[in-house]
């Protein structure tokens, strides 16, 4: 990993982690789905079974493409270990169940993804663990809850759905005062725009599925830290319980990585493009997006990331029944429960991001019923936008009829 340290993001995206898999001379990581490998030597085999040699036993454990992939985002987010899981779900939970346990107390906030705040909900509380909910940015509430003790602070910067920024680095001073495991959610930043471990965090998550795979075809997760020894239990946590990924979705995700700096850069400036549009549209009662003037945090924003990214959110007057009409009409969206594609992908929270809960969760989490969720696309943003601007002509001319 050395020779990548001065090297510059687009360039970690192509070839970060890959040299030492290649094999007779080939340029691209083989996608290896053997189950087993095999051993002619006993003491070697010994030797690599626990942990005392390079090598693979099982594919449940390790696997040669899986660790290529896991090798590339270690690069990207400048990690010393990594290890990878079959979805990003997969890598939240398996964080929680390596280290929490009964008694144990998490201190988090309201606008976590979906997915996420079922577990703070439904299936932490049974276990004795408690969760505490902050404001998000509402930085001294989450300081003075932390301050009183906990063993896990769980921050998603920028949020799932309303793009809500948290300050990295002050909530992981904040943490680290207690002797708290400060958990970041990086999915939507990306290693281009953001890289929480040199602002504190310990461990570092991403649902690989999103804008590191950036086709829309693998499932994947990964979790990246600086302190092997908390990759080391999160690991053995997972080759045990079994939420391993599998090799071809490495293959697929290594190959989407390699472009990851031209998409998240152009996907950033087509979001900008939109959320200024969509600011001037007269049925459009709120955009959320952190590269705007306007966002709340626009400020903390800047100084802890290097793009605002690809994903925004807004609110239409007349809710549910304007995104019934609006977002079949447009022609260069995919209408899909997905996020960090490079074709633009358009939904509702109550059926992509937040469709485990129920209208009064969603509204508690500041999320009206007539939010839409847009990750911005490659496309021409002079498409994307004339896309938009005949769908809103569609909903008013229904208005005027």
């Amino acid at each position: 990993m050395n020779y990548h340290e001065n090297a510059k993001i687009g360039t970690k995206a192509v070839w970060g982690g890959e040299k030492e898999y290649l094999v007779h001379g080939a340029s691209q990581v083989p996608i290896i789905p053997s189950v087993a490998y095999t051993y002619e030597d006993m003491d070697h085999w010994y030797d690599v079974a626990v942990g005392k040699a390079k090598g693979h036993i099982y594919g449940r454990n390790t696997n040669p493409t899986v660790q290529a992939f896991e090798d590339k985002v270690k690069v990207l987010e400048s990690a010393k270990a990594a290890t990878s899981f079959s979805t990003g779900m997969a890598a939240i939970s398996n964080i929680f169940d390596t280290f929490l346990r009964p008694g144990d107390k998490v201190v988090t906030i309201k606008d976590t993804y979906g997915g996420t705040n079922k577990i703070f909900t439904e299936f932490l509380p049974p276990k004795q663990i408690e969760v505490v909910f902050c404001e998000t940015g509402n930085h001294e509430e989450i300081e003075a809850a932390v301050a009183k003790g906990c063993n896990m602070l769980y921050l998603e910067t920028p949020t799932n759905p309303t793009v809500k920024i948290t300050d990295i680095e002050r909530m992981a001073k904040a943490g680290k005062a207690v002797g708290a495991l400060v958990v970041v959610d990086n999915t939507f930043a990306t290693p281009v725009n953001q890289n929480p471990l040199a602002l504190g965090a310990d461990l570092v998550l991403h649902s690989a599925t999103k804008f590191l795979g950036g086709h829309a075809d693998a499932l994947g997760g990964v979790v990246v830290s600086n302190d092997e020894e908390l990759i080391e239990k999160l690991y053995h946590y997972r080759e045990i319980n079994g939420a391993t990924m599998d090799p071809f979705a490495a293959y697929l995700l290594l190959r989407g990585m390699k472009t990851l700096d031209l998409r998240v850069k152009r996907q950033a400036e087509n979001a900008m493009k939109l959320a200024t549009y969509l600011q001037s549209v007269d049925m459009v009662d709120v955009v959320f997006y952190p590269g705007l003037e306007t966002h709340p945090n626009h400020d903390i924003a800047k100084k802890q990331m290097r793009g605002f990214g690809g994903m925004l959110s807004f609110a239409v007057a007349g809710g549910v029944d304007t995104v019934r009409e609006l977002l079949p009409k447009l022609q260069y969206a995919n209408r899909a429960a997905n996020l960090g594609a490079v074709e633009t992908t358009v939904g509702p929270a109550r059926t992509t991001s937040h469709v485990e809960c129920t209208p009064e969760e969603r509204a508690a989490m500041g999320i009206p019923e007539g939010l839409i969720r847009v990750s911005c696309g490659i496309e021409d943003a002079e498409d994307i936008i004339a896309d938009f601007e005949q769908a809103f002509a569609h909903v008013k001319s229904l208005v005027k009829a």
